[in-house]
């Protein structure tokens, strides 16, 4: 069972993922991940160091820590943004599909 966390999409994260997504530092994760309340793994990209964490785990940390209202808020900030990058990247599709349909018309006369 424990093996097929490591393995299903989105189960795991980074721990810098799990910094910004759940406002938990580098020292909390490494002293939880020591304790065992964490299990991890260490990867490797670009050779620079990683821990992969897995992600109901660190959000049952983060609930512990801070409470359920601030994982809430948290979890909500950090949609908020997602939606906000996906708004900022359809204007730049949209902007590039406006500049070429006026290059088209153009063409047509």
């Amino acid at each position: 069972m424990i093996d097929v966390q490591w393995n299903e999409k989105g189960a795991t994260l980074s721990d810098k993922s799990a910094r910004k997504e759940f406002g938990l530092s580098q020292e909390i994760l490494i002293e939880a991940a020591k304790s065992g309340k964490l299990q991890y793994r260490v990867n490797f990209s670009h050779g620079n160091q990683y821990l992969r964490l897995i992600r109901a785990e660190v959000e049952s940390l983060a609930k512990e820590l801070h409470g359920q209202a601030h994982f809430e808020k948290q979890k909500i900030q950090n949609e908020l943004s997602n939606v906000q990058k996906e708004i900022n990247q359809l204007k730049k599709q949209i902007k590039k599909l406006e500049e070429r349909r006026s290059v088209l018309a153009e063409m047509l006369g």
